[in-house]
C-alpha cells in the first residue's frame, strides 16, 4: 500500500513537472517552421482574393496598403517596416476572412432572384477587397501576438473569438511591458500567421506533458459542447445556406434531415439539435469552385453541392493541410463520452475547425469548435499548476 502511495504521488509530481514544461512555452515556440506571411494588396479583387486563398492553402489573409493612407481595422497600426532603417512599407488594414466574402455574396435581398444572380456575382466578385473588412466580427480587428507572450495568454486569446494572430519576426518596437495577449500597435519587418490549428497540433504533439486526465476525460464532463446549434435542412438551396451563414455569422453550418412532422423553413437557419445530421457546408467549401461554377450552383441543393465540391481538384488541392475546413464530405462527429483526446485527433487529421457531438443514433446534440478545446485545455493547465 505504502509503494502505491509513493508511485501515485511519483506520477502526481510528474505530471505537475511536465505541465509546468508547458506552461512556460512562449509563442516562440509555436512559430518554428511556419511560412512566410500570406498577404493581398488592398486593390485585389475579391476574385483574386480568392485565387490567393487556394493557391496558398488558407482560409484568411491579411490585407496590405501604402502606409498613411488608412485606418486600421479596431484602430490598430500594424505596419511592416525596413529592418536597417525603419521606414514603414506598409500598413496592413485589416484580415479577410472566407467568411466576409460569403457575407458579401449574400449581400442583399434580391440576390435570391434567379434573374439577377449571374450579373449580380460578377459584379460583387470584382470588388477590391478592402471594401468588405469588417463584414465578419473577426475582421472588425487585427491582432499581432508578441513572440515573448505565453502559452497561456495565447490561448486565452484563441479562446475567446480571435481564430489567428499575426506574429512579428523581427520586432521594430522595444519588448519593454509584454501585454498579456494580443496588441493592435507593432513593427516588424516581417510576419507569420498563428491559428488555433497551430495551437491544437502544439498542444497535440505534446500531449505528454499534458495531465493525463485531461485525455481521459469526455469533453462533456469538461464542459467543451456548445448545445445551441444552428443549422440548414438537406432541402436548403446553396444560395439560402450563403445567407444563413451570413446571418448567423458562422464558418459552417450542420446540414440536417428535413422533418416529415412539421414544416421547416428551408431558407432559415434552424433548431438542429436531435436532428439527424447528414452533411456540413462551410465558407471554406466556396474556395472549391470557379465564379461560373458557383454561379450555377446558386439554386441547388447546398448539400449536393458540398458532394460535388468534394470532387473539385481546387478543392481537393486546398484542403489538404494548414488552416481549412472540411478536407472530405465524411462527417467529423464524436460523442459526449468521447476523450477530449480523441476529439483533438479527429479535428487535427481531418483538417475541421469544430467537430459534431451527434448521439448513438447520429442526432445532433451538440458541437466542440477549436475555440471550446484550448479554453478548457488552458483551464486545466491552471488548475493542475495550483495543485
Amino acid at each position: 500500500m505504502q509503494n502505491q502511495l509513493k508511485d501515485h504521488n511519483h506520477t502526481v509530481q510528474m505530471q505537475h513537472s511536465n505541465s509546468m514544461k508547458l506552461k512556460e512555452k512562449k509563442v516562440r515556440d509555436l512559430m518554428v517552421n511556419k511560412k512566410r506571411l500570406v498577404e493581398i494588396p488592398y486593390t485585389a479583387s475579391l476574385a483574386q482574393t480568392m485565387n490567393t486563398l487556394v493557391a496558398n492553402k488558407v482560409v484568411a489573409v491579411p490585407v496590405a496598403a501604402p502606409p498613411g493612407q488608412w485606418i486600421g481595422a479596431g484602430g490598430s497600426m500594424i505596419v511592416e517596416s525596413d529592418k536597417q532603417t525603419g521606414a514603414v512599407r506598409k500598413h496592413y488594414i485589416g484580415m479577410v476572412t472566407m467568411l466576409d466574402i460569403v457575407a458579401h455574396i449574400a449581400g442583399d435581398d434580391h440576390l435570391s432572384n434567379s434573374d439577377y444572380v449571374i450579373e449580380d456575382l460578377d459584379q460583387r466578385m470584382s470588388v477590391p477587397v478592402s471594401s468588405i473588412i469588417g463584414h465578419s466580427f473577426e475582421g472588425l480587428s487585427l491582432w499581432t501576438l508578441n513572440p515573448n507572450t505565453s502559452l497561456l495568454d495565447c490561448m486565452e486569446v484563441l479562446s475567446k473569438g480571435v481564430h489567428r494572430a499575426m506574429v512579428p519576426t523581427d520586432r521594430q518596437i522595444e519588448d519593454t511591458n509584454i501585454s498579456a495577449g494580443v496588441e493592435l500597435v507593432e513593427s516588424s519587418s516581417s510576419y507569420q500567421m498563428l491559428t488555433q490549428m497551430d495551437v491544437l497540433r502544439f498542444l497535440k504533439d505534446h500531449r505528454n506533458e499534458l495531465q493525463s486526465t485531461l485525455h481521459s476525460r469526455t469533453v462533456q464532463d469538461l464542459g467543451a459542447i456548445t448545445e445551441r446549434i444552428f443549422a440548414i435542412t438537406d432541402r436548403t438551396k446553396l444560395i439560402d445556406a450563403i445567407k444563413c451563414l451570413r446571418a448567423a455569422m458562422l464558418n459552417a453550418l450542420p446540414i440536417v434531415r428535413a422533418s416529415d412532422v412539421c414544416e421547416d423553413d428551408h431558407k432559415q437557419h434552424i433548431n438542429g439539435r436531435c436532428r439527424k445530421l447528414v452533411g456540413t457546408i462551410s465558407a471554406t467549401d466556396l474556395r472549391g469552385c470557379y465564379i461560373n461554377t458557383l454561379k450555377s450552383w446558386l439554386g441547388a441543393s447546398a448539400l449536393a453541392f458540398t458532394e460535388q465540391i468534394a470532387t473539385s481538384p481546387l478543392y481537393t488541392a486546398s484542403d489538404t493541410q494548414n488552416d481549412i475546413g472540411n478536407s472530405t464530405r465524411e462527417l467529423v462527429t464524436c460523442y459526449a463520452g468521447s476523450t477530449l483526446s480523441e476529439v483533438i485527433d479527429k479535428a487535427v487529421a481531418k483538417h475541421v475547425h469544430r467537430v459534431w457531438v451527434v448521439d448513438q443514433e447520429g442526432l445532433l446534440i451538440g458541437v466542440v469548435s477549436l475555440s471550446d478545446v484550448i479554453r478548457v485545455i488552458r483551464q486545466s493547465m491552471i488548475l493542475d499548476s495550483d495543485a
